[in-house]
């Protein structure tokens, strides 16, 4: 069991924001989870920012935190870059809550932050599509691509929908799970989403609409797929002593595994495997948890990761999702943030983000969404790709002390 505790948690409203910067949204992440902790920078001894495409999108490599993180206070103490494709701030998260377990620091902060509109949409595209073995793109390509149109429009979509699109097909084949099944997904996570004042879209959707807006990478549609989006977030970790201290509501980190994916085929995905880990090491298992935020980057993953996490039995994931238990109001919520469909997908604050939420949730201050009476909570949080599965995994859980 982990031996460290979220002291203060906190997230920007996530959206396309075209005069934000990196910079600009870390700031406002930061310090608001600073005030959440009851701490100043001067508390933080060791700092861990998560980005994934800033070095492409602004050419701002190598010192990205300590550039983003200039104006906080916050230089000084060791700053750590940490880029792992969409998984980049729950690695952060991951690394701060092991400093603190090794007792290497009392107090530690995990950043996530993310620009990724630009006026060039296809430089975003572009920036998603790297995280993927690009010596092997032609093979992977071949075989992602095998049911999209001829005349399909690369310039109007993240490569990575052709991957999720194949990855579906071979799901619908092997389960039997349907278009509507993943128009239900995406009804559910909007009406989450119009819940939470922080979400890019708030606004309810009907499965009719899902299923007719335009066809991205069959058969997943425009209101299937994750949006391009700008944000932040950011979480002060700390040590059983520090925790003891807090003027709110303790949170512990009862598990953070984090693992890379596999490229043999059959192997066991990275989601399972992780999941497994982190059921062990937090003593607990699927059966106890109340809330649980999953990485729906497209939304016929979440049903996948249903399964993955050992939610349901293998290819019980429609079924699951149809009996409303999932839903809020039903026995284990998934994404009451809206999740990345609607939440939004600033790739670099995205596993920060599911933490935020699921801090709100156990601290009881997540209003309309708030799932009543949770005590342990669950994210998952993939990045990249590794052939077909994803090229890391972070899964967390969270207990209210």
């Amino acid at each position: 069991m982990q031996n460290a505790y979220v002291a203060g948690a906190a997230t920007t409203r996530f959206g396309k924001f075209p005069g934000a910067t990196v910079r600009s949204l870390t700031e406002e992440a930061v310090a608001a989870a600073l005030a959440d902790a009851g701490m100043t920078a001067r508390d933080i001894e060791a700092v861990y920012f998560g980005n994934a495409a800033d070095g492409v999108l602004s050419g701002q490599e190598m010192i990205r935190g300590q550039a983003a993180l200039r104006h906080t206070g916050l230089l000084g103490v060791p700053i750590v870059n940490v880029e792992n494709a969409c998984a980049s701030s729950s690695t952060a998260f991951h690394l701060a809550v092991a400093a603190v377990d090794s007792g290497s620091v009392d107090v530690a902060l995990a950043v996530g932050a993310e620009k990724l509109t630009h006026p060039d949409k296809t430089r975003s595209f572009a920036a998603i599509g790297a995280a993927v073995d690009l010596l092997q793109l032609d093979e992977l390509k071949a075989w992602s691509r095998s049911g999209t149109p001829e005349n399909a429009d690369d310039s109007k979509k993240s490569f990575f929908m052709d991957i999720y699109a194949a990855n579906t097909r071979a799901y619908m084949a092997r389960t039997g799970a349907t278009r509507e099944d993943f128009a239900e997904v995406a009804v559910k996570s909007h009406r989450h989403a119009s819940l939470n004042p922080n979400a890019q879209y708030r606004t309810p959707v009907t499965a009719e609409e899902v299923l007719t807006s335009r066809m991205v990478s069959d058969p997943l549609t425009l209101l299937m797929c994750s949006p391009i989006g700008d944000g932040s977030a950011a979480i002060v970790v700390c040590s059983p002593r520090r925790a003891r201290s807090l003027p709110g509501p303790a949170v512990r980190v009862r598990a953070s595994v984090l693992v890379s994916g596999s490229d043999r085929p059959n192997a066991e995905p990275a989601a399972a495997r992780a999941s497994a880990a982190a059921y062990e090491r937090a003593g607990l298992g699927p059966q106890d948890l109340d809330v649980v935020e999953v990485h729906d980057a497209a939304a016929p993953a979440e049903l996948m990761v249903y399964e993955e996490l050992g939610l349901c039995g293998p290819g019980e994931g429609p079924a699951l999702l149809k009996s409303g238990a999932t839903a809020l109001g039903g026995r284990l919520p998934v994404n009451p943030s809206g999740g990345l469909l609607s939440r939004g997908h600033p790739l670099g604050a995205t596993g920060c983000a599911q933490l935020v939420e699921l801090t709100g949730q156990l601290r009881g201050r997540c209003g309309p969404r708030q799932v009543p009476g949770a005590r342990v909570a669950l994210a998952e949080n993939g990045g990249g790709f590794l052939g077909t599965d994803p090229a890391a995994m972070v899964v967390t859980i969270l207990t209210a002390d």
